[in-house]
This record gives structure tokens, C-alpha cells and sequence, in this order.
């Protein structure tokens, strides 16, 4: 399995294996460090991301915002 990620700062997309989920990873552009969601946490976040009218940001600690 692959997940998609993207960069809350740059924007910046790739392709993750399934072993980087709950990690912390660092943007192959910006260099900035995020934290990739667990696999359970992904379903629910797709979710929360169709149902929004506008952008939500997600930080480490999965708060979301917007």
C-alpha cells in the first residue's frame, strides 16, 4: 500500500510506503518536518477533507483547523 503526501507548506506531493505512516517525515523540497497520519486516522481524514467547505489543516498533534 501507498499513501500520497503532501507538504502543509510547500505543497509538495509523493509517494509514501505504508511503513512511513505515524512517523515524522521531512518535505524532499522545503525540508520542513511533518507527521504522517496512522493508517486507521487516514479514512477519517479523507472524510473530514470531502465534507469541508473550505481547506482544513491537520497539525501533528491531528487537530484540525478550518
Amino acid at each position: 500500500m501507498q499513501i500520497i503526501t503532501q507538504c502543509p507548506t510547500c505543497g509538495n506531493r509523493w509517494l509514501l510506503n505504508a511503513d512511513s505512516a505515524d512517523r515524522r517525515i521531512r518535505c524532499q523540497k522545503c525540508r520542513r518536518l511533518f507527521k504522517v497520519p496512522k493508517l486507521d486516522e487516514i479514512p477519517k481524514a479523507i472524510k473530514m477533507i470531502k465534507q469541508a467547505k473550505s481547506n482544513i489543516y491537520v497539525d501533528q498533534d491531528g487537530k484540525s483547523y478550518g
